[in-house]
């Protein structure tokens, strides 16, 4: 299968990927190649920016992302600014220690994640998007993922049985994930289009 070019820097978003779009072959981002800063108002139009870059600069089929988690209590914040919702340069962790003093237990939230793909050999676009709804857990549970994690209870009890993002295996969490159901989206795309 041809490659992808990811437009990230995110070591966890590109082994995520790796394993979503297989078996496609997932490359990373050259170092030389500069992404454009997240300043859209929706996730659609962060990943189509930095897709467009990494294609751009690349001459290669690529797709870019940008996934975040919404809280009901929040008005659907912190969105796009996910990944900086306690400042520009915050950890993990920051997000993470802000979102919980700001979101109760039980309340409603989602995570989203948007796909872009552009492929500059024919001037194809894609756009595809996956949602995740759940809720806020009382406290952080969980080793694994990353992000908010810790505290997102997916709706999907079947899957999932009560357990966090953080405590799903990797199979389990991409069979109900926001990224994997935005990467099934794409993969279908890819293959019809390869036949």
């Amino acid at each position: 299968m041809p490659r992808l070019v990811l437009a990230t820097r995110n070591p966890h978003k590109a082994e995520e990927f790796a394993e979503l779009l297989a078996p496609w072959t997932v490359g990373a981002l050259p170092d030389s190649v500069d992404l454009p800063a997240e300043t859209g108002t929706t996730f659609a139009e962060n990943a189509m920016g930095k897709a467009r870059a990494a294609a751009a600069a690349t001459g290669s089929a690529a797709f870019g992302d940008d996934s975040g988690i919404e809280a009901d209590a929040l008005d659907g914040a912190p969105g796009v600014r996910s990944a900086r919702f306690a400042g520009e340069d915050a950890t993990d962790a920051e997000n993470l220690a802000l979102f919980r003093s700001r979101v109760p237990a039980g309340s409603a939230v989602a995570y989203v994640c948007a796909i872009a793909y552009v492929d500059p050999a024919t001037g194809t676009e894609h756009r595809v998007e996956g949602r995740c709804t759940g809720t806020m857990a009382p406290e952080p549970r969980g080793d694994g993922g990353f992000g908010y994690d810790p505290v997102f209870l997916p709706d999907d009890v079947e899957v999932a049985a009560g357990r966090t993002m953080a405590e799903l295996a990797p199979a389990e969490k991409a069979a109900i994930s926001h990224r994997g159901a935005a990467a099934r989206e794409l993969l279908a795309l890819l293959t019809a289009a390869a036949r």
